[in-house]
């Protein structure tokens, strides 16, 4: 059910660890990142390889402490020398860089402020700048930003998506009426549009990049993924009847001629049809389709391709039992990846017979955010092994050997981290469950620990055995400190084929309560864990199956419950994205209230001993905060021990560091106390500054 420098980087000695917790938390071993060291690790991603292959320009995070935000800058690596350097300077964020084909260019996106720009309202706009170095240049200053734009294979243009600007009508409106909104209506549509690249003159003078022309107009759709055909003469889009999130069933997959402006709609199947890639030929459109499948949350995507001008489509994928994402299609085949339980890996596509075929990238098992050279001779990505932390690595194909360019694990090295491992049990009806289990590097079985369970979102998400640093949960603090971590894969969780995706259907939280308990018991009779010792927390549907802990048993001393379901009517009738319910329970409540009452933590809170502590977004329309309210309310009309923290402003994710700050340190001071102990802390106080000698 879920956002990444002149300026310098360096992990700060953080005397403002943890409080309120100040006075009431036990020291960890000082080779532990404090709570800020987690939060000011710096992570990179999104490489993108030149068309020769020779260079990467790739992502790397910042923590502004001062701006309370999470920020991203470009880097520039050369592939031969492995050498890095910073390629922009800016205030906020650079992101989602993609060179010109003809490999001259860098254009990216970029939310730097207004006043700097002359932006509207420090909206993202494209930036483009001389791959060999120099200034970039403001591309657009479009009235909403941009979404997301495309180099046309000429290199002379990008298209580009974005909302038109607000009409007169709705401007007179505001002008009589003020501020509001009619719901499931006064929509912004996102449309195409093109954008001529600056000219040079013959004294090498860069003119101003002229105004974007509009490509799509109209109320009929909202555009989503979109790409340029091989001769540039048109585009190929995804695009559903509006830009509401609960309409994403009815995207289908159109061209446009640039020519004239023609759309045509090339796909019309029931459920979602997306992202379009053309064959190198021009002659057909691969996408991703759910076939026409009702239930398409849960269910595996598929592959499918499409005469360019429309017809028949052939689905590929069948025999593939996975969410494949799409990625480029080649001379040699269709390239996509995919997770396979915990790993995420990189597949060829035969268009022909369907047949895949997993590429190796040695040592490196979680890999993803693939990235091509012209020819399909070298590809870039973002790659790391069990215990390791990510870097951005190169491979020649079809070979595929891994070269690493940047040594973010460095940051390290100051640091004793977990170990971590994947773990096998069998839940209570048999099903096989796997997860991450967290070790102390002294760890021994003659000894026994307390175990923390922390329960991924989703419930299609997924934890993997690498090195991240910690967010929401102190979770490395907590290994220090003498804990076992399981993180289980629950029924539900992507990268064990559709049929386990499945096992939650009519289910939630049930089947998802007995996997994770089962879990517990198998560690438990393995000997070294304190069943007396026990403690859960997740956010988001990981916050659901918290509550479920809290509301269905008491052998857990304490759980925490972020951004949770508390009962699903609750949620079905608040929410911004209504279809979950109805997917997972195949039912609204008005047609099976027996299943939404089933399936909800509240119907049980008769039982609930376990002290809780709740934190939610003030704002979260995913779950709402009503949600929150239920349960705390509930618990303290039963006596529970309850706490609960309101996130003013922030939606589902807690997104800011300070904030993030503040979630991790209420969960250390709730585990701290009621798990080793320690004094609770009625509320976090700053830590005292550190004096300047």
């Amino acid at each position: 059910m879920n956002c990444h420098t002149a300026f310098v980087f360096r992990l700060i000695t953080a005397l403002l660890a943890c409080v309120g917790c100040a006075l009431a938390q036990t020291a960890v071993p000082t080779r532990t990142p404090t709570i800020d060291q987690s939060l000011e690790l710096r992570s990179v991603g999104a490489p993108q390889i030149s068309p020769d292959g020779r260079r990467v320009v790739y992502e790397q995070s910042r923590t502004n402490w001062e701006a309370n935000s999470f920020e991203t800058e470009l880097w520039l690596a050369d592939v031969d020398t492995r050498e890095s350097h910073l390629l922009t300077v800016a205030q906020k964020s650079s992101r989602a860089a993609a060179w010109s084909p003809d490999g001259r260019w860098i254009a990216f996106l970029s939310d730097r402020p207004a006043y700097l720009t002359g932006s509207p309202a420090d909206k993202r706009q494209v930036y483009v700048m001389p791959s060999d170095g120099g200034e970039a240049q403001q591309l657009t200053k479009l009235e909403n930003g941009v979404n997301g734009f495309e180099w046309a294979p000429d290199s002379k243009r990008i298209a580009l998506a974005a909302e038109a600007p607000e009409t007169k009508a709705m401007k007179d409106r505001k002008e009589s009426f003020g501020e509001y909104h009619v719901f499931h209506a006064d929509y912004r549509m996102l449309h195409l549009w093109l954008v001529d690249l600056p000219k040079t003159d013959p004294a090498g003078r860069t003119t101003a990049a002229g105004d974007p022309k509009l490509l799509t107009s109209g109320e009929a759709f909202s555009v989503g993924a979109f790409s340029f055909s091989p001769d540039g003469t048109r585009i190929a889009f995804s695009a559903q009847r509006d830009p509401d999130l609960i309409s994403g069933f009815s995207s289908d997959i159109y061209t446009v001629t640039l020519a004239d402006g023609a759309v045509k709609k090339i796909v019309d199947t029931p459920g979602p049809d997306n992202d379009p890639k053309w064959s190198p030929d021009g002659t057909q459109i691969a996408y991703v389709t759910a076939n026409g499948g009702r239930f398409f949350f849960y269910s595996n995507r598929r592959i499918a391709v499409v005469e360019s001008d429309g017809g028949p489509a052939r689905v590929l994928t069948l025999g593939f039992d996975e969410n494949p994402d799409l990625l480029r299609w080649a001379p040699e085949g269709i390239y996509f990846s995919a997770l396979q339980k915990t790993q995420s890996c990189l597949f060829l596509l035969d268009p022909k017979s369907g047949a895949a075929r997993q590429i190796e990238l040695a040592a490196t098992g979680v890999a993803a955010g693939f990235s091509f050279s012209k020819g399909f001779k070298r590809l870039a990505f973002r790659g790391a092994g069990a215990n390791q932390y990510a870097e951005i690595f190169t491979a020649d194909l079809p070979a595929a050997v891994p070269a690493r360019l940047t040594h973010s694990g460095d940051q390290l090295a100051a640091f004793d981290t977990a170990k971590r491992e994947v773990v096998s049990w069998k839940s209570t009806d048999g099903t096989l469950v796997e997860g991450i289990l967290y070790k102390p590097l002294d760890f021994t079985p003659e000894k026994k620990y307390p175990l923390l369970v922390v329960i991924h979102g989703g419930p299609t998400g997924i934890d993997l055995p690498t090195i991240n640093g910690d967010r929401y949960y102190p979770i490395e603090r907590f290994v220090a400190k003498g804990a076992l971590v399981l993180r289980p894969n629950y029924r539900g969780s992507a990268g064990y084929g559709e049929k386990f995706r499945s096992l939650n259907v009519r289910n939630l939280g049930v089947g998802d309560y007995a996997d994770v308990n089962s879990g517990v018991d198998s560690l438990i009779a393995q000997g070294f864990v304190d069943k007396d010792r026990l403690g859960a927390m997740g956010w988001s549907e990981g916050g659901y199956i918290s509550a479920f802990i809290t509301a269905s048993s008491d052998r857990f001393k304490a759980v925490s419950v972020g951004a949770g379901i508390s009962d699903w009517m609750t949620l079905y009738v608040n929410t911004d994205i209504t279809p979950f319910a109805p997917q997972y329970l195949h039912a609204t409540p008005w047609e099976d209230a027996e299943i939404y009452r089933k399936t909800s933590p509240i119907s049980y809170i008769a039982k609930a001993k376990t002290p809780t502590l709740i934190q939610h977004g003030g704002s979260d329309r995913r779950v709402p905060i009503a949600n929150a309210f239920e349960l705390r309310q509930a618990l303290e009309d039963h006596g529970v021990p309850v706490k609960m923290v309101v996130y003013d402003g922030f939606g589902h994710p807690i997104d800011k560091p300070k904030q993030q700050r503040a979630v991790m340190e209420e969960n250390e001071n709730w585990f701290n106390h009621y798990i080793w102990g320690d004094p609770l802390a009625a509320s976090l106080t700053p830590a005292a500054a550190a004096t300047k000698p």
